[in-house]
């Protein structure tokens, strides 16, 4: 009886302690036991790329990705380096030119095609990186090239000049429609791996941006840097997306992931969100929006 009613006193315990104090956000490994930032920092020292797939209007993850940002540095410092899926490849340039302190914030805010939400989400990451001299790398496919995938699949993409080519993955770009993010894709518009032209080709849109990403995290993890890489949860979450494209090329890359996931209490994880990367962010759902 002393088995059943200690664990059962203990859940009560903590129930009540967190009813009290209204965590902002609690951290769980992959298999739903609650963990502490310090121990997780310690495993992400060791990871040649971290994946932190946020949901894109949530304050706190971009608040710990920025904490994340500053504490990477410190261990890492010059071989630090920050990725961002929010940045189109086409723009490094101009990026460059910003971090360098070579053109003004309003040229680069004009040219960059930021997001709407870069002001309150993004700019803190960027402005600590500009003020420190850690490289940004903008690594998303441009818009345009996702674009004209969606409206006629990758084929659409092999009479790009070269120029244009530069800015997405090396070509053919392999897409696994059999992996259950696609899947999922694809049933929510009512369509399987066999189904109509539009909806596989949407999906090759969103496969042609993981493997872009993933190929320009590559090319600078060559260089013998760690990178912290922001992007969407749903472009990393279950080891897919970016990740698979990563492991495809290099399997011995030591990838870490985290996610952020919405629950209505922070007692416990879910099991829905348990495995979907080696950390994850737990919000409460009443957590204010950016946008």
């Amino acid at each position: 009886m002393k088995q059943i009613i200690l664990p059962l006193l203990l859940i009560l315990v903590t129930f009540t302690a967190m009813a009290q104090d209204k965590p902002a956000y609690m951290l769980f490994s992959k298999d739903g036991k609650s963990i502490k930032y310090g121990k997780i920092l310690k495993e992400l020292q060791e990871a040649d790329v971290i994946l932190f797939g946020e949901q894109h209007n949530d304050p706190i993850a971009h608040w710990l990705q920025l904490e994340l940002t500053k504490d990477l540095h410190k261990v890492h410092q010059q071989q630090f380096i920050l990725g961002a899926e929010m940045l189109e490849a086409d723009i490094q340039l101009v990026l460059n030119e910003y971090l360098e302190g070579k053109i003004p914030e309003t040229n680069f805010a004009q040219e960059a095609r930021l997001w709407q939400n870069y002001n309150t989400d993004y700019k803190p990451v960027v402005k600590y990186a500009k003020e420190n001299r850690v490289p940004v790398i903008a690594t998303n496919v441009p818009r345009r090239y996702a674009a004209a995938v969606s409206g006629g699949g990758l084929a659409v993409l092999e009479s790009m000049t070269p120029e244009a080519k530069q800015f997405i993955a090396p070509l053919p770009v392999t897409v696994d429609m059999e992996l259950p993010g696609y899947k999922n894709m694809l049933s929510m518009f009512g369509a399987s791996t066999h189904g109509n032209t539009k909806s596989i080709n949407i999906v090759q849109a969103q496969a042609l941006k993981d493997a872009t990403m993933a190929h320009f995290i590559l090319q600078e993890v060559g260089k013998g840097r760690k990178m912290l890489h922001l992007n969407g949860a749903y472009h990393s979450d279950n080891y897919e997306g970016i990740g698979w494209y990563l492991k495809q090329k290099q399997p011995k890359l030591k990838v870490i992931t985290i996610t952020t996931v919405l629950q209505p209490d922070l007692v416990k994880l879910a099991d829905e969100h348990k495995t979907k990367a080696d950390f994850i962010l737990a919000v409460p759902e009443s957590m204010t929006k950016t946008y």
